[in-house]
């Protein structure tokens, strides 16, 4: 005979999705699929693990970058200087958008993308190495 599954607990308040149907998204906490969610939830289950995790409070601005040790995405709250993944445990550099610069390739000027202030940037599509830095017309830091 089958064992019913208990539902989730259900808020004290009713929820009532607000009428403009805006939606925010989390990483599951579970399984590291991005989940979609209604403004005004405060929990989210993912359907594929049945994770439930946690919305942050309303107003906590929250940024993403990809893990470079095993490129998973990951979420975290904005302003943060570091973020460890939970999957590998790489600890992971939180750049700001004033603190990454471009520069163009030296080999086949794609624009490349790094933090500001490092001397060399490698080119993810030809691998050449780019000194960068030396002179003020090579780097470009961009302030948001």
């Amino acid at each position: 005979m089958p064992v019913p599954l208990a539902p989730y607990p259900t808020p004290p308040v009713p929820f009532t999705p607000p009428p403009n149907g805006t939606q925010s998204q989390l990483v599951c906490s579970g399984c590291r699929n991005l989940l979609l969610y209604p403004a005004g939830a405060t929990s989210v289950c993912c359907a594929v693990c049945n994770a439930v995790t946690p919305v942050p409070p309303p107003g906590t601005e929250m940024a993403q970058l990809v893990c470079r040790g095993c490129h998973t995405l990951l979420m975290y709250i904005r302003g943060a200087t570091s973020v460890q993944c939970s999957c590998c445990h790489t600890v992971n550099l939180a750049l700001e958008a004033n603190q990454v610069a471009h520069v163009n390739c030296g080999n086949c000027r794609t624009l490349l993308m790094y933090p500001y202030g490092a001397r060399s940037v490698k080119c993810s599509v030809c691998n050449f190495v780019t000194s960068v830095g030396a002179t003020p017309s090579t780097e470009q830091k961009f302030n948001n």
